[in-house]
């Protein structure tokens, strides 16, 4: 069985974090598998997706790490070819990365239990996004 569906929501700009748990859940509950495996993909290249405690010290924490590992700077390449401002939103994002796998069993995600599927937007502006959530199981 294979079943996917589409989570658009719309984020404040460079840094606003989306806890999407209880909407992966839902597609999991639509899927109506036992057992398998829920993929989350964020489109976009400026966006990412990954699991966290998403609590408010964490929701500063990691877009600040980010800024402090990857910082908005002219110098990357990105920026000199387009001059848009999201150089590195653009690489934040791919250290991020795009997808997750989160298992199924029982019905439900397996996750710990201070454990939440997240969105960051890692672009200077506020957008509409879409994660594609594609459950796979039997």
């Amino acid at each position: 069985m294979v079943h996917q569906q589409q989570i658009t929501f719309h984020t404040n700009g460079h840094r606003h974090m989306h806890d999407l748990t209880g909407e992966v859940a839902e597609a999991v509950r639509n899927a109506k598998i036992t057992t398998g495996v829920a993929q989350v993909f964020a489109v976009g290249s400026t966006a990412a997706v990954s699991v966290i405690e998403f609590e408010p010290g964490l929701q500063r924490d990691v877009p600040e790490v980010l800024d402090k590992l990857i910082p908005p700077s002219r110098q990357y390449g990105h920026e000199q070819a387009w001059h848009d401002g999201n150089g590195h939103s653009h690489l934040q994002a791919t250290l991020m990365g795009p997808s997750l796998a989160v298992p199924v069993a029982e019905g439900n995600l397996v996750l710990g239990t201070w454990q939440q599927v997240f969105h960051l937007e890692c672009d200077v502006r506020p957008r509409q996004r879409t994660v594609v959530v594609t459950v796979i199981g039997e």
